[in-house]
């Protein structure tokens, strides 16, 4: 049994999320959670409610279903819309760059491992 859970247009850079969600891909939810719990980075909270609501969700699906067997089977963070803003950051050579805010996209799919056709 899988379920997911998808979080759009959350602030941050996917590069910065991707360090984070690295550490828990493949492990089980209780030790997942645990990581982002402990972890520093200021990706870690939005991807631990991503995972929370996939865990809610296998749980609606399927009632009889054991969380301590669930495990993160994928996880991976997307580029979502990125704005420009009006700020300018010096650059080399008297040039000058603009200033992006980065949007992600965070999909993680948890599964128990059953109810699999290889």
């Amino acid at each position: 049994m899988e379920a997911r859970a998808i979080a759009k247009y959350v602030k941050g850079s996917p590069q910065k999320g991707r360090l984070v969600i690295d550490l828990i891909r493949g492990k089980k939810v209780e030790e997942a959670l645990s990581i982002l719990r402990l972890s520093r980075k200021r990706s870690a909270r939005p991807i631990e409610k991503v995972l929370r609501s996939a865990i809610a969700n296998a749980e609606q699906k399927s009632p009889t279903i054991n969380v301590e067997d669930l495990f993160v089977k994928e996880a991976y963070i997307d580029l979502g819309p990125t704005k420009w803003r009006r700020r300018i950051r010096p650059a080399p050579m008297g040039r000058a760059y603009r200033q992006m805010r980065r949007q992600s996209h965070i999909t993680i799919h948890v599964s128990d491992g059953k109810g699999q056709e290889e």
